[in-house]
């Protein structure tokens, strides 16, 4: 292996593990905190099946489109209100927010709680739109 190569790119380098690294963690960072992700095509069936949809969002952006028969409550209030999603402690809990960050978190809170079957919608409500579902501001 050429060292003269290896330590004129050193920084090259440096950047190809880190991003591999980054790569390998969106795959397996998920299965570690037992969330599971929900692309739109599970999504939509849990939705179908009656799974509650939980958005974390905030007020402006929930008013500008969310799931049909979402269920609101901000990430920053999730704590103080889990008391309102008690019965649903049993039942598949879709998670959702712009883009499937906050409502990762989400999903953590949820789990550490005591819910069993908790969803984050991979890619937020951005993928639930590009892929043609419904959205409503009602």
């Amino acid at each position: 292996m050429d060292t003269q190569f290896l330590q004129d790119n050193w920084m090259l380098l440096a950047l190809a593990l880190a991003s591999g690294g980054m790569l390998v963690w969106s795959f397996i960072g998920g299965k570690l905190s037992g969330v599971e992700q929900a692309d739109t095509l599970k999504a939509t069936r849990l939705y179908n099946d009656d799974a509650l949809v939980l958005d974390v969002r905030e007020d402006k952006e929930y008013a500008a489109g969310h799931i049909p028969k979402a269920r609101h409550i901000p990430l920053g209030q999730l704590a103080g209100r889990l008391q309102e999603l008690d019965k649903f402690k049993s039942k598949p809990i879709l998670v959702a927010c712009r883009s499937g960050q906050r409502s990762a978190r989400a999903c953590g809170m949820l789990k550490k709680a005591g819910f069993e079957t908790v969803y984050n919608l991979a890619g937020g409500i951005v993928a639930w739109q590009r892929a043609n579902l419904p959205v409503t501001k009602k």
